[in-house]
């Protein structure tokens, strides 16, 4: 059975889509059988994977809104071997007004997702900026939350609005949704105010914080428009390799926690 982490802030501009394709690239180039869903309408992950959204006939919209089965619309990316993704497009934004009136609303997507639970070792969503329906269906269909949180003046800004609405749907929702980690992101070692930033998670949010943190990197900047994940783009590279320590570290704390 495998576990849905969603990658979600509400504040834009944290590195969520960065991380999201980037943990999903490295667990596959682990060898788990990874599957990236695209949950934002800016399609970034899609198109960060080498998709064009712009030719994307289904996608994670028609799974929520029209019930095609996710299985169907599941594409192979070309250069990892056990990274698959189920694209977004812009449709997706109307998604939330077409679902006000459903059944269920908030629990469309743990629907799409349920059977494909079995096929893969890790389903990574990446969420939309936002705490509307969309991100709230995210969590619901989520086993564990990772929060990007870049290190920044503004860093806490919004954390606090996000928890809180990750305790509403643990308490109305999803009583299983954990939070995986918070990840720090963006990481200037020259400047005084990124170790700050660091020491002031590190002190609020002691254990839930990674000990992985990511740096800022350009090679993490560039990839997106070569539509590779880093890892491809520059294997050597900081950010490719933070994220491969990152992969690494959840694994490891997955496989502790299955042996308990």
């Amino acid at each position: 059975m495998g576990k849905i982490i969603a990658v979600a802030n509400q504040k834009g501009g944290v590195g969520k889509t960065t991380t999201a394709i980037n943990l999903a690239a490295s667990l596959a180039a682990l060898e788990y059988k990874t599957l990236l869903v695209d949950a934002d309408p800016q399609a970034n992950a899609t198109s960060g994977l080498g998709f064009d959204p712009a030719t994307i006939t289904s996608s994670i919209y028609e799974c929520m809104v029209e019930d095609v089965k996710a299985e169907d619309i599941v594409l192979q990316t070309a250069n990892i071997e056990f990274l698959d993704l189920i694209p977004s497009h812009i449709d997706l934004v109307g998604a939330e007004v077409e679902m006000i009136n459903m059944p269920n609303r908030e629990e469309k997507m743990r629907e799409a997702l349920k059977d494909l639970k079995q096929k893969y070792d890790y389903i990574i969503i990446d969420c939309s900026p936002s705490l509307g329906l969309i991100t709230v269906n995210s969590l619901t269909a989520a086993d564990s939350v990772v929060i990007p949180v870049q290190c920044e003046y503004f860093a806490l800004e919004g954390l606090g609005k996000l928890l809180n609405t990750i305790k509403i749907i643990q308490s109305r929702l999803n009583t299983e949704l954990a939070i995986e980690g918070i990840l720090l992101t963006m990481y200037d070692v020259r400047l005084r105010l990124s170790n700050q930033v660091v020491e002031e998670v590190k002190t609020h949010f002691q254990q839930m914080v990674f000990d992985t943190i990511i740096p800022r990197n350009v090679k993490l900047s560039e990839s997106p428009s070569f539509g590779l994940p880093a890892l491809l783009h520059d294997a050597d590279s900081k950010g490719a390799l933070s994220y491969l320590n990152l992969a690494r570290e959840i694994a490891e704390k997955n496989s502790v926690a299955l042996a308990k």
